[in-house]
């Protein structure tokens, strides 16, 4: 059995293979695990490993019953925190994910609660909070 953290965030993103490429090119996630669908279109199940943790993905599976497909606009009521060394790996991450769609929401600063903060949303509605200690 693989290991994982105790609590993992489960995203539904379409295209899914689109946000793989991004949080691997952006993030530097290694994939643990992918399932493609028996369409051969979209993704069943995907198991990112990004900076220490795990998250998993898939498409949307409105056929289901269980997943309905977003809203075009609607916005997205969760947020993924990411915990770095140094402030310099926030601003080299916001500065990646904004050239390659992201939007950035808040630019990297230096927080009243000591640590180096940004926050970008993901071309696929997602938010992400990026961490580190001020200073270092």
């Amino acid at each position: 059995m693989l290991e994982r953290p105790r609590v993992a965030p489960y995203l539904t993103v379409s295209p899914a293979m689109a946000a793989i490429a991004f949080y691997t090119t952006v993030f530097g996630a290694q994939q643990r695990a992918l399932m493609p669908a028996m369409d051969g279109m979209r993704i069943m199940h995907c198991e990112l490993l990004i900076n220490g943790g795990s998250v998993m993905l898939s498409d949307a599976f409105p056929e289901f019953g269980h997943i309905r497909t977003p809203i075009p606009g609607e916005p997205v009521t969760m947020s993924v925190s990411l915990e770095f060394e140094t402030s310099k790996e926030v601003d080299d991450v916001f500065a990646k994910a904004t050239s390659l769609g992201a939007k950035g929401e808040t630019q990297p600063t230096n927080s009243f609660w000591g640590t180096r903060f940004a926050v970008i949303k993901d071309p696929f509605g997602h938010r992400w909070m990026l961490n580190a200690p001020a200073g270092k």
